[in-house]
């Protein structure tokens, strides 16, 4: 069993389950069910959802009756009790576990996942690696990621805002567009690095609806996620402006209301070595 974990294994601001859900856990949901039917995994015993969140993945991997278990770990206490309350299949078991030095045997699963987590990792290639180790001869171990520079409409809107109006979140923008796993090729590129075989990625894209500008910004005010978590540190003054400036962006010339922005996420999958 490894003990890789030697330094912090997460950079996700984790604060309420249902905040989540408002700001990432809707989308991942609807990515979920693709990105299951990319990565193949169709048949095998036992699946790895490897920071699961609230477990969107998790219960898009249930919908299939030949899975015989799924175990899904995040960093986070917080996600993992929420998730274990929404859950009533028998088959499910949620625990926190750290990416970087899974509390797994060496194959010890049919197929490992990842669902828009990577990105957040500090080390990452540790977490390919364990991914890895964990998987048997054979199995797929596949992950997803945003097109955080390139295809995540809701962000550009966010943090472009926030660059023109303070210079600290410049910074922040820049690390959130350029940040591993993001970039077009970063997946395969470490899947190719960790030694799997028949790698291929590719991209899929869903939309992301919203119902009116609140919908869009409540979650922005939230305990949850990068953009949470620039938010706080602003004063209440800093705050308005940027509502204000975003607001101006989301409504674009017409009356609040719906929105639906394109979001790309980028994939990748890869068979562990061996029979």
């Amino acid at each position: 069993m490894s003990t890789a974990g030697l330094v912090p294994s997460s950079r996700f601001m984790a604060g309420d389950g249902n905040g989540y859900e408002l700001q990432m856990g809707r989308w991942s949901r609807q990515l979920a069910p693709l990105f299951i039917d990319f990565a193949g995994i169709k048949e095998g015993g036992h699946v790895l959802d490897v920071g699961c969140g609230i477990g969107s993945l998790a219960f898009a991997l249930s919908q299939n009756q030949n899975l015989k278990s799924i175990t899904a770990i995040d960093f986070s206490p917080i996600y993992i009790e929420h998730a274990q309350h929404l859950s009533d299949d028998p088959r499910i078991q949620f625990q926190v576990g750290d990416a970087c030095a899974l509390p797994f045997e060496d194959a010890s699963f049919d197929h490992t996942a990842s669902l828009l987590v990577l990105a957040f990792i500090p080390a990452v290639d540790v977490a390919v690696r364990e991914m890895r180790r964990v998987t048997r001869p054979g199995g797929i171990v596949a992950a997803s990621m945003w097109d955080t520079r390139g295809g995540l409409t809701m962000g550009r809107m966010f943090w472009d805002t926030a660059a023109m109006l303070d210079p600290s979140a410049v910074e922040r923008r820049s690390r959130s567009y350029s940040r591993p796993m993001t970039r077009p090729g970063d997946l395969a590129r470490a899947w190719q690095a960790a030694g799997f075989h028949d790698v291929a990625d590719g991209m899929i894209t869903i939309r992301m609806d919203f119902a009116c500008f609140e919908d869009f910004w409540t979650p922005m005010e939230g305990k949850d996620g990068p953009y949470a978590e620039y938010v706080s540190t602003l004063p209440i003054e800093g705050r308005g402006k940027l509502r204000a400036a975003v607001r101006l962006a989301y409504i674009d010339g017409e009356p609040d209301g719906a929105r639906s922005y394109a979001a790309t996420a980028w994939v990748v999958k890869g068979r562990v070595p061996g029979p």
